[in-house]
């Protein structure tokens, strides 16, 4: 199994819309490194959902029900969707001051390529993510 972080603007798609939804396609990543990393995920993945810009947090986790296909949203045959279920909102979200602090988590893609959308996570940033979440 991969883990993953996606990120997404709360204004654009929520974490909560994303619960009321119970599925969608992960679709408008226009970065070639995002869409190969999105390219990588396999069915069962799990995937932590960040919202960024003014949030800034970690609110949950997803999984991958769907591996990558064609961007429906586009008819530029170089971009790719997967499709995503939550499965677990976290007791309270992580905040990206909170990863930026902790040890476990000083290299992680979050920290060191901010801009990215789509990024792995190695399983014990994951789980140390998941228990921050939890605590």
């Amino acid at each position: 199994m991969n883990y993953w972080l996606v990120k997404s603007e709360p204004g654009a798609y929520s974490w909560q819309q994303f619960e009321k939804d119970k599925r969608t396609l992960w679709d408008g990543v226009r970065n070639y490194q995002a869409r190969n990393n999105m390219k990588d995920m396999k069915e069962g993945d799990l995937v932590l959902f960040y919202h960024s810009v003014s949030e800034k947090q970690v609110m949950g986790i997803a999984k991958v029900v769907t591996e990558h296909y064609p961007d429906p949203t586009t008819d530029d045959e170089r971009w790719v969707v997967v499709d995503l279920v939550p499965e677990k909102a976290f007791k309270r979200p992580v905040t990206l001051a909170e990863i930026k602090t902790d040890p476990r988590l000083e290299n992680i893609a979050l920290v060191k390529q901010a801009r990215l959308s789509v990024m792995p996570l190695k399983p014990e940033e994951f789980d140390a993510i998941v228990e921050l979440g939890n605590s």
